[in-house]
């Protein structure tokens, strides 16, 4: 059982991810805020769109949706305690619950901070998480709608995953967010290696993401944080950076 997972640039600097089940073909679309370029993307790639999975209700996130889906004929799925605020929902989904992706099945794990409602989708079978604005490389998400203490505990959950899964983030932020990083963990090679590799690849016109949980352990301040309070810290600090 394989999923492969493609980041498609829309607006300025967002990600929709194209997730392809590669046993039975059936392919998912994560955030479709803007329609056209992800409509021609999904029929250079056979035209076939089986599920819109959204994680939260930004309009950077989800503004494409119902263009989409009414192109594609595809379900929408997202969080049900916050469905007053995104698309018509086919499936409606909480903590814990499951969507099922061709012969994937994709796990929902809340993510309260960026927003209250926020979730993303853990897919053993990548294995690969969507995270939205929760998690990026090398940052995290501001906390427009929740506390440091939320987006903590959101991280630890995305943290706890397997170090080879893929984080599948909704920007590319990666050189932004480095320069915050180095100012405050100077000393970490690691992060100065990732660094210099996202320099390379923007040179290169290739996207940063997806990166590994193992890779943001080691060098994303966010979740090397001890605790909610340091990383309401940095938070701040980074809001003013």
């Amino acid at each position: 059982m394989t999923l492969h997972a493609t980041p498609i640039p829309i607006l300025k600097d967002n990600y929709a991810w194209l997730l392809q089940d590669g046993d039975s073909g059936a392919t998912a679309l994560v955030d479709p805020a803007e329609a056209a370029p992800l409509i021609a993307a999904i029929a250079a790639r056979g035209g076939r769109l089986d599920l819109i999975l959204l994680t939260h209700h930004h309009a950077d996130h989800v503004a494409g949706t119902e263009e989409v889906r009414a192109r594609f004929g595809c379900a929408v799925a997202g969080a049900r305690d916050d469905a007053d605020r995104l698309p018509p929902l086919d499936i409606a989904l909480g903590e814990g619950e499951e969507v099922t992706l061709g012969t994937a099945r994709g796990r929902v794990i809340a993510t309260p901070g960026h927003t209250r409602g926020h979730i993303a989708w853990f897919f053993p079978a990548g294995p690969l998480v969507a995270c939205g604005d929760t998690l990026f490389s090398l940052g995290c998400g501001r906390l427009f709608e929740g506390k440091a203490e939320d987006m903590f505990a959101s991280l630890a959950k995305l943290a706890a995953l397997p170090g080879e899964t893929l984080v599948c983030c909704g920007h590319e932020y990666t050189l932004a967010n480095a320069r915050f990083a180095r100012s405050v963990d100077p000393d970490n090679a690691a992060l100065h290696a990732r660094v210099a590799e996202a320099e390379r690849q923007r040179a290169a016109g290739l996207p940063t993401v997806p990166t590994t949980i193992a890779l943001e352990r080691a060098t994303n301040p966010f979740l090397r944080a001890a605790d909610a309070a340091t990383l309401g810290m940095l938070r701040a600090r980074k809001d003013n950076f």
